[in-house]
């Protein structure tokens, strides 16, 4: 897959992503406003029941003052009662029921019923209606008088007698019924409006929310699951394309390193057979020796990528055995040292440890160190300079290989053990190799339950710091 299809695929996927997301949102937003309003709705039919239960209760205590103030003046209801025996007059009718509601209003002064109202029963009225709305969140409220600019009932308690302004809740900024959302006013007509009643919700957002916080989190769950698929997704996109990449340089690698030997297998067996060459028995011996060091060689390479074969499928078994690591590196230093020196460089050891025996299987041990010893030769161009350090630690020794080389970067420290990975990578065929030495390590590090180290910068050389531990454990 070309990387232009690629990114045309992230770009796709994002884009759908942000839209999915961007509706999600949008769609529960509205669902929250669509429950808000029903919301709304609910609260204002509650107040507008509380008024009228008020006024019906204001209407029946004017009833009450009126029959009252009836007993009181009996000579005028005799009277009265006598007119309304002896006429019989529309008109007069008229008048007397004029008069009565004039004289019933004088007990109904919108001032005095807010003053007048009782609180026990506005917090029972209250109650019931919200209940009867299945409503049932906490709530504040209070009755406002707006000829003294002041709350003179809260939550149910008289806090002040109308007009007394000096109460700490009736300070604006102190008090949340100020800013109340649900307002409706009592006992008002065409002319005055003696106050109202505030409501006030300090629950009502997180209620709303908590109605559609199962969607919610869902929406996120799903929507996290698809984003980490997605990602996933994209990484092993682009690690398959680098696999791919190393894979197509393996094989180049691969073909350049038996192109060779085969060339030369070739050309020698050529040689031998020519009649000048058959009847000189020394020459005839050197090109079988080059035969069969150039087949040595194809045979080396071919065991290399077999072996890592077995390490991917896990059927490498090792030997453990008690392994000298001193020895071992001394033997290594000594298949190394030629190839060094014919660079005009130098291969020291700093063997601290005092305890270099080891529980470990000989072969791969070896193969280890000649595989970092083979890199830090590889990769340095002149003079190599290589150093190799033991120590003894806790459960264990470790063993440091350095060079003078041309270093890495820290993207190449992320990519190195990974196979087919080279550090010159490419057709240029500059660094011999497959790329499955620093991979065949890192496997045989890990089967001896150890742990290897990188240090490098570019220019700078680099660090191989690797950790085995002198037992291994008991399975």
């Amino acid at each position: 897959m070309s990387k232009r299809a690629i990114w045309s695929i992230i770009i796709i996927m994002t884009l759908s992503l942000i839209g999915v997301g961007v509706i999600q949102y949008f769609w529960i937003d509205r669902a929250v406003d669509l429950d808000e309003k029903n919301f709304n709705d609910k609260v204002t039919i509650a107040l507008n029941n509380v008024k009228k239960r008020l006024l019906n209760d204001a209407e029946a205590l004017a009833e009450q003052k009126y029959y009252e103030g009836s007993k009181l003046t009996e000579p005028k209801s005799i009277i009265e009662k006598i007119m309304r025996d002896d006429l019989k007059n529309e008109q007069e009718s008229f008048d007397q029921i004029i008069k009565d509601l004039e004289y019933k209003s004088s007990f109904m002064n919108p001032s005095d019923l807010l003053e007048n109202i009782n609180k026990d029963q506005l917090d029972k009225y209250l109650k019931s209606e919200l209940e009867s709305k299945n409503i049932d969140l906490h709530y504040e409220y209070g009755v406002y008088s707006n000829e003294y600019k002041s709350y003179f009932i809260e939550n149910g308690s008289y806090i002040a007698t109308i007009g007394d302004t000096t109460k700490s809740s009736n300070v604006a900024a102190m008090n949340p019924l100020y800013k109340a959302e649900y307002k409706i006013s009592l006992f008002d007509n065409e002319v005055i409006n003696p106050g109202h009643l505030n409501i006030y919700f300090p629950g009502k957002k997180r209620f709303l929310w908590s109605n559609v916080i199962g969607i919610l989190i869902s929406s996120i769950l799903f929507t996290g699951l698809i984003l980490f698929c997605f990602s996933y997704t994209i990484y092993v996109i682009f690690h398959q394309k680098k696999v791919s990449e190393m894979k197509t340089d393996f094989i180049n690698n691969m073909t350049h390193e038996f192109k060779t030997p085969i060339a030369t297998i070739s050309l020698a067996s050529d040689s031998i057979l020519s009649p000048s060459i058959l009847e000189n028995k020394d020459k005839v011996t050197r090109f079988i020796n080059i035969i069969k060091q150039e087949n040595k060689r194809m045979l080396s390479q071919v065991e290399k990528v077999l072996q890592m074969a077995q390490i991917e499928k896990e059927n490498v078994e090792l030997k453990f055995n008690a392994v000298n690591l001193h020895e071992t590196i001394e033997d290594a230093v000594i298949n190394a040292e030629l190839k060094i020196q014919a660079k005009g460089g130098t291969i020291q050891t700093v063997l601290l440890s005092q305890n270099p025996i080891i529980e470990a299987d000989q072969i791969h041990i070896s193969s280890i160190i000649n595989n970092l010893l083979d890199n830090a030769e590889k990769y340095t161009p002149e003079r190599p300079e290589i150093v190799i350090t033991t120590r003894d630690v806790k459960g264990g020794i470790e063993f440091d290989v350095s060079d003078n080389g041309i270093g890495m970067t820290k993207d190449a420290l992320k990519l190195i053990f990974e196979k087919f990975y080279r550090v010159h990578t490419g057709n240029v065929h500059d660094v011999k190799g497959f790329g499955l030495g620093l991979s065949y390590v890192k496997a045989m590090v890990d089967a001896h339950h150890g742990k290897i180290f990188v240090k490098s910068e570019p220019g700078k050389g680099s660090i191989f710091t690797i950790y085995l531990p002198s037992k291994q454990p008991i399975k």
